[in-house]
């Protein structure tokens, strides 16, 4: 079992699922193809569904079980991925105390959210007995929800919740230090890559959104009326759009970053320098290839994950930082200066306020700062406060 990429006439691509015979396995192909193009979701996310479904295969037919039934046994398949390789040759689970986890709790869920919903479409297709989907969720109502969760008319309403899942521990957004981020912009050796460090990190952007950019995404004038755009002073615009490279914004709804003047001066260095490529004019996408072939094709989100992890090494850190770091830089950075949660939620381009809410956690040193402006009681007592 594999994950194979499929390239589609239109340019669209997504992932499918192959057998041992390198075929297609029908049902995971109509399964990820409705999950593609008939629920708008990325390419990324058909990949990680499809490495899922190979997961939840390879597991069934290694331990003689037949797939359209085996959600019986999930809790079994749990145990087999937290202990099995990916490259295990048997389908058993041998063990003793001590063993390293080879998939943590968050990666475990990630597997099981994917087979969900794999099997729930295939007893939608008829491929999978009905009675599975009791098996995958039971039914829970709005009780059990925090009081923010319910809504203003709190009436009893029911829901599936599934009845498998890991208890994640709570952990701090993993985010990329202000030292780490002067350290990559120090290094980068073009205008471009200036640009990438300053969009990830002060504009919060994804790779996928940087990487799917164009040059007319880009208003950074203080009036933008001439552009068509009512918005002042100078943002970017997050569009949601089919991209040749493979790029994707997350969030189905376009929204505009505000930008500040650092941004603005790197955007008007990067046009100078690109202006001296001559392959580059063609194109419309904003971040193009300037120094290595092919020459004026756009930069895929591969390749601005490549270069933060080359800036990071030629600057000696001494862990991996990724695009994502630079982003969750920028939330955290966001709340520990006083923004809101609806602030934090739009400029990260989230859908639900759930999402923003781990960028809520203070920084220690702001927690410290705070425990410092109580005053001792011998300042009290000096004060004559009784």
């Amino acid at each position: 079992m594999r994950a194979f990429v499929v390239k589609m006439p239109s340019g669209s691509r997504y992932w499918t699922v192959l057998d041992e015979q390198m075929d297609v396995v029908p049902v995971a192909d109509r399964f990820l193809r409705e999950l593609r193009f008939g629920r708008d979701r990325a390419e990324s996310t058909t990949k990680t569904y499809a490495g899922a479904v190979v997961l939840y295969l390879r597991w069934c037919s290694r331990t003689d079980r037949d797939w359209t039934t085996a959600a019986s046994e999930i809790g079994l398949f749990m145990t087999w991925l937290k202990f099995t390789p990916v490259n295990a040759e048997s389908g058993g689970v041998l063990s003793g105390p001590g063993t390293t986890l080879v998939r943590g709790e968050r990666r475990i869920n990630r597997v099981l959210v994917a087979v969900r919903g794999f099997l729930s479409f295939a007893v939608a297709a008829n491929e999978a007995p009905a009675w599975i989907l009791a098996q995958l969720y039971e039914l829970a109502d709005t009780r059990d929800l925090p009081i923010e969760a319910q809504g203003e008319d709190a009436r009893l309403s029911y829901r599936m919740r599934a009845r498998h899942r890991l208890h994640e521990p709570d952990s701090p957004v993993d985010r990329a230090s202000d030292k780490e981020i002067v350290t990559l912009f120090r290094e980068c050796r073009s205008a471009r890559d200036r640009l990438i460090v300053l969009l990830l990190a002060r504009a919060g952007l994804r790779r996928g959104a940087v990487a799917g950019l164009r040059r007319s995404d880009m208003h950074l004038s203080v009036d933008n009326s001439l552009l068509g755009c009512l918005i002042e002073e100078p943002h970017v615009h997050v569009v949601r759009r089919e991209n040749s490279n493979g790029a994707w914004a997350k969030s189905r709804h376009s929204y505009a970053v505000p930008v500040d003047f650092l941004l603005v001066q790197a955007y008007d260095q990067y046009i100078a320098e690109r202006q001296e490529c001559p392959a580059a004019a063609s194109s419309d996408f904003l971040l193009v290839n300037l120094f290595r072939p092919p020459v004026g094709a756009p930069m895929t989100p591969d390749a601005i994950g490549e270069l933060i992890e080359r800036l990071a090494i030629r600057g000696g850190l001494r862990r991996r930082i990724t695009p994502h770091m630079l982003r969750h830089g920028f939330g955290s950075t966001l709340a520990d200066t006083g923004a809101t949660l609806d602030e934090i939620q739009h400029l990260m381009g989230h859908k639900h306020h759930s999402s923003s809410q781990p960028y809520l956690h203070p920084d220690p040193a702001r927690l410290r700062a705070a425990v410092s402006r109580v005053a001792s009681p011998r300042l009290l007592a000096a004060d004559g406060v009784q």
